[in-house]
């Protein structure tokens, strides 16, 4: 699990990837040999489960759809059957939450999963957030996990920010060193529209990078420029905004090895929209016309398009 946190403190580094995998596979076969002597093993079987659950919920970051539905489908079994054999052990429910959740979620999200999993056991995500919430509050192992994964759905796909909000609270007052809880605290207060409390976040954040502590890197420097750069800009304050966004481009440019990130892209778009707002038109158009060629985040080069006609703010 050591190895888990410090993949989500940046998720899109994939170089710890394959380290985390052999250790996942190491756990497993430990498990199996386990498994041999008595096939009810719960630990062993809980183990086992989870290090195939942990798997695949990884290769669904990495879109590698085939193998993380596999991994649902192999995982699953083996953890109703440690639940069976110990009904009360709500560690369990971490598992089996996250599948029922995600094996409902997903193939709506992503169609072209369909075929993939059309044979899986179905998922139920109302059942799959119950068994987390139970999994969170009473779980002796996986409560912090379980946590996590809430905070996760809650933000992402159900939309229940508020809620999401307050768990991620929790897990930052628990863990105030965790970088990954003090970003999600962040993000939240934006998807909440309370904006000083970003600011304080962000500022924390960007305060922690230059101080080089754990956790605080290149990639959370970038988070919290660019949500500083939307606040200021929020607030009429556009010569500080563009500081802001152009720190968050600068570093996109480092970052974005493969294609232009979300950020690299809404940032050159609120640039342009700046511009407009300073009547800077031709700098404002040369802002549009990057975004066009640049990969579609949000509805971005329709948006573009839009202030190449009538500039933002007009």
């Amino acid at each position: 699990m050591v190895e888990w946190w410090r993949i989500l403190v940046n998720p899109d580094d994939t170089s710890y990837d394959e380290y985390y995998y052999s250790l996942l596979d190491k756990v497993i076969y430990l498990c199996d040999e386990i498994l041999k002597k008595n096939p009810n093993d719960v630990t062993a079987l809980f183990f086992k489960g989870g290090s195939i659950g942990f798997r695949g919920r990884l290769r669904v970051h990495r879109e590698q759809w085939l193998y993380a539905a596999n991994d649902g489908r192999l995982a699953i079994p083996i953890v109703h059957q440690a639940y069976q054999l110990e009904p009360n052990n709500v560690d369990v429910l971490l598992g089996m939450g996250i599948y029922n959740y995600y094996r409902d979620v997903i193939p709506e999200e992503y169609p072209f999963v369909k075929p993939f999993v059309i044979f899986f056991p179905k998922g139920d995500k109302m059942l799959g957030i119950q068994q987390l919430e139970l999994a969170a509050n009473n779980a002796k192992f996986a409560n912090y996990e379980a946590t996590y994964f809430l905070i996760q759905i809650l933000s992402n796909y159900e939309k229940k920010y508020s809620k999401a909000l307050s768990l991620a609270q929790k897990l930052y007052k628990k863990f105030p060193t965790n970088p990954v809880f003090h970003r999600y605290v962040g993000r939240l207060y934006v998807s909440v529209g309370k904006w000083q409390e970003t600011k304080k976040i962000f500022s924390e954040i960007l305060d922690n990078f230059n101080k080089n502590l754990y956790g605080y890197n290149s990639s959370a420097a970038r988070e919290a420029y660019y949500y500083l750069g939307l606040y200021s800009m929020n607030f009429g304050n556009y010569d500080e905004a563009l500081n802001y966004f152009y720190k968050c481009d600068e570093l996109s440019r480092s970052l974005d090895s493969t294609e232009e990130s979300i950020f690299m892209v809404i940032t050159n778009l609120k640039i342009g929209m700046i511009y407009d707002l300073q009547s800077k038109r031709e700098l404002a158009i040369k802002q549009y016309n990057k975004v066009l060629n640049m990969k579609s985040y949000q509805n971005s080069r329709e948006m573009a398009k839009q202030y190449l006609k009538k500039p933002y703010g007009k």
